[in-house]
């Protein structure tokens, strides 16, 4: 006794609710549970999934049987038509016939019947998990609210089903409600994806295979510009041929910023004279783009290497960069 209620007292540290559920469930059961009684009890406890289980309630059960005249909905509460109607007899009949049911479509559809909950569900590194939610900034990359709301999850941008890699380049971070209703909502043709991320243009000059590369991953690379406007000047593109920004996926934009973040590390340990970055993309002819693939710059900057660096790159209209003025 004095154990464990020194335990759970005060050395306890949680960062969930797991600890505490399970040794309730024990002492409540005479000290033995097993895994799946102490997982539906840590379930009672998620309103996650209660959450996840309205909205399908809500958006598909509760509409089929609201048009077809069986229930009707008030607010929060839905109503069987008629219930009144029915004697205890009727309703033990009707109660085991939807058990009938459930047990018929179950033995023909066997475990795929739960897959959409279960698939891809191979556990992410922590040291990966934790990369990814950092990346983030704790927020959902989708509809931007914070893991302190709602928890966060390490998704798939591409499906494994559709291709999609274990890389880290290929997650994100959702919400569990983005994260749930992502596979209504994404339309995306991931057919051929392979072949996509291969394609490359013969006439590009950054699709030959002569450029001199400094670091690269499976989506992306980077190189030292051939005509830098200072030294290091950076260029990070994808390998795939694709015109401009608004061009490329989140998973090769992801790619590219991993290799900003390591090719930044690298030029100030090699550089100490690196003082600040310009990081962005041209877009287009009248934009400046004179290489028809998407690029980022990666410029380093130094104290001193123009007379005024107000502004930034509002330089790019002569004029506009100061506006302190």
């Amino acid at each position: 006794m004095s154990d464990l209620k020194e335990y759970i007292s005060k050395r306890m540290r949680m960062s969930h609710i797991y600890q505490p559920v399970m040794l309730k469930l024990l002492l409540e059961q005479g000290g033995v549970a097993s895994k799946t009684q102490i997982s539906k009890a840590i379930l009672e406890h998620d309103f996650s999934q209660v959450e996840y289980y309205e909205n399908i309630t809500n958006g598909m059960v509760g509409q089929v049987l609201r048009k077809n005249g069986i229930v009707i909905k008030a607010q929060n509460d839905y109503s069987l038509i008629d219930y009144n109607n029915l004697s205890e007899d009727d309703i033990s009949e009707l109660i085991q016939l939807c058990g009938f049911k459930i047990e018929e479509f179950i033995s023909k559809r066997g475990e795929k019947v739960w897959e959409h909950r279960r698939r891809n569900r191979k556990a992410v590194p922590g040291s990966v998990r934790y990369k990814v939610l950092s990346r983030a900034k704790g927020r959902c990359e989708l509809c931007g609210i914070s893991k302190e709301e709602k928890a966060l999850e390490v998704d798939h941008i591409v499906p494994k089903n559709s291709g999609g890699a274990d890389s880290i380049h290929n997650y994100q971070a959702l919400c569990y409600i983005c994260n749930a209703n992502k596979r209504d909502t994404d339309d995306t043709d991931f057919r051929n994806l392979d072949a996509q991320y291969d394609e490359r243009e013969s006439s590009c000059v950054f699709c030959s295979s002569e450029l001199k590369i400094k670091i690269e991953n499976n989506l992306a690379k980077a190189f030292f510009d051939g005509y830098p406007v200072v030294k290091h000047h950076t260029l990070i593109i994808p390998n795939r041929h694709c015109a401009d920004y608004f061009e490329i996926s989140q998973a090769e934009l992801n790619a590219m910023h991993d290799l900003a973040h390591q090719m930044k590390l690298e030029l100030k340990k090699k550089d100490a004279t690196i003082t600040g970055f310009n990081v962005g993309f041209n877009s287009g002819v009248d934009a400046g783009q004179t290489i028809n693939h998407c690029h980022m710059h990666l410029i380093p900057r130094r104290k001193g290497d123009v007379v005024n660096p107000v502004g930034g790159v509002r330089n790019v209209i002569p004029g506009k960069g100061d506006y302190t003025k």
